[in-house]
């Protein structure tokens, strides 16, 4: 085993860079076809956990519970294996953008209806004495209100959602962590593991950090925002108190 300051280590890194290349690019396409099926899921059931039916509500807190609180590790080991002994054949890359997708999903649901109920009440009523149906209040008034709240959650959930693909190890996916272990345990790059290790890292803290950089910033403004706007009405009830 050599050390992270092997020159012979990083050499044969840099010679094999291919390898952690694909792995990159194949963790960044499972991380972004995941985030497309749990936005979908999260919408959907965000809006059913808000919405007067009991049975969707039912059905979404169900789903939120069960998938929170299990690991995502045995989640993607019972679609790769339950997949596998019922005959259904299907690549182990879209097992992962499942596994992944359902997951988050759960995270993302409840994302949105915290965004949702964040909504202040009075924007309901208005928009049921212009006549407004529920999906018509849901989709011309609420969610464009509710997307600036939730911005920031989402943006972290990706974050976690791109360290989530770790987890596809398990099933013997393409992504940065299994490349990378393919690598240190080959017979002609066995033994580099610091390098490896270091720049599987380094490419992961590539990914995360702008985005969890971005994150913040969007909720420090939304906060300055709020304060404002609560400093403004402050200041307009005083008026209207002094007159």
């Amino acid at each position: 085993m050599e050390t992270v300051f092997s020159a012979r280590a990083w050499q044969t890194v840099w010679q094999y860079r291919a390898t952690f290349i694909s792995g990159f690019l194949n963790t960044l396409q499972s991380a972004l076809v995941g985030l497309l099926i749990a936005l979908v899921i999260g919408f959907v059931l965000g809006l059913a956990a808000v919405s007067g039916k009991r049975l969707l509500r039912g059905i979404a807190r169900v789903y939120v519970e069960f998938f929170q609180n299990t690991p995502l590790i045995l989640q993607i080991c019972f679609l790769y294996y339950a997949l596998a002994y019922s005959g259904v054949k299907i690549q182990v890359v879209t097992i992962g953008f499942l596994g992944l997708g359902l997951y988050t999903g759960a995270y993302m649901a409840e994302v949105v209806r915290a965004g949702i109920n964040a909504v202040p009440r009075g924007q309901f009523d208005a928009a049921a004495s212009q006549g407004f149906g529920w999906l018509d209040t849901m989709r011309l008034i609420i969610l464009p209100e509710t997307i600036k709240i939730i911005l920031p959650p989402m943006v972290n959930q990706m974050v976690a959602l791109i360290k989530n693909t770790s987890c596809l190890y398990i099933i013997g996916g393409a992504d940065l962590i299994s490349c990378t272990y393919n690598f240190v345990t080959g017979v002609e790059t066995g033994g580099a593991y610091g390098p490896a290790y270091l720049l599987g890292g380094l490419l992961f803290f590539c990914m995360c950090y702008p985005l969890s950089h971005l994150a913040g910033r969007w909720e420090k403004r939304l906060k300055a925002r709020e304060q404002t706007k609560a400093s403004a009405e402050e200041a307009q009830t005083g008026e209207e108190a002094t007159v």
